[in-house]
Parts: C-alpha cells; structure tokens; sequence
C-alpha cells in the first residue's frame, strides 16, 4: 500500500510528473514541449528530477486552456488544482514570476 503524500511539494512534483507524461504522450506536443525548452529526448528523462524543469512543464501545460483542461480531464483533476501545483512549486522554489488570477 502506498504512503499518502501529504508535503504539498510533493504533491505539487508528482503532478508536474504527471504533466510530463501527459506531454511525452503526444508526439506534436512533446516536439513543441522540447523545442521550447532545448531539452533533447535522450535527456528528458534525468531533466524529470529537476524541480525547475518541473516548473517548466507545468508552465507550458497551463499555458494554452485545451492542453490545461485536456491534462486535468486525463489526470482526473481539476484545472485549478494544475495551477495550485504550479503555485506552490514556485512558491518552493522562490519563483516570484508568476501569479495566478484570483478573484
């Protein structure tokens, strides 16, 4: 049995994790996904353990409402749950950058 993940570090990692794989999934996404970011297929996989990569990953799926709203169908979340992770990963890690809307 699985221990609950309770750290919303952790929680906000395994969603970025989760993100990654939506993107690997689809061939033209992934494509744009590794052109944005200059990693090389052959290096996706060690980047996965980076905390900013992961930051990036859950930047380019919030970035477009399909893809947002496509991976939180596929991941049985909600969207606002995708830009909480984002959230608190940056918060983590001292990204200041970017602000969701709040009403």
């Amino acid at each position: 049995m699985k221990k609950p993940v309770h750290n919303p570090r952790e929680v906000a990692e395994i969603v970025a994790i989760q993100a990654l794989s939506f993107v690997a999934g689809d061939p033209e996404r992934l494509g744009l996904f590794l052109a944005e970011t200059g990693v090389g297929p052959e290096t996706l996989r060690n980047a996965a353990s980076d905390p900013n990569f992961l930051l990036s990953v859950l930047d380019f799926v919030l970035r477009d409402d399909a893809t947002v709203k496509a991976f939180a169908s596929t991941s049985e979340l909600h969207p606002t749950n995708v830009a909480a992770a984002r959230q608190v990963l940056g918060d983590a890690l001292g990204d200041r950058t970017w602000e969701r809307d709040v009403p």
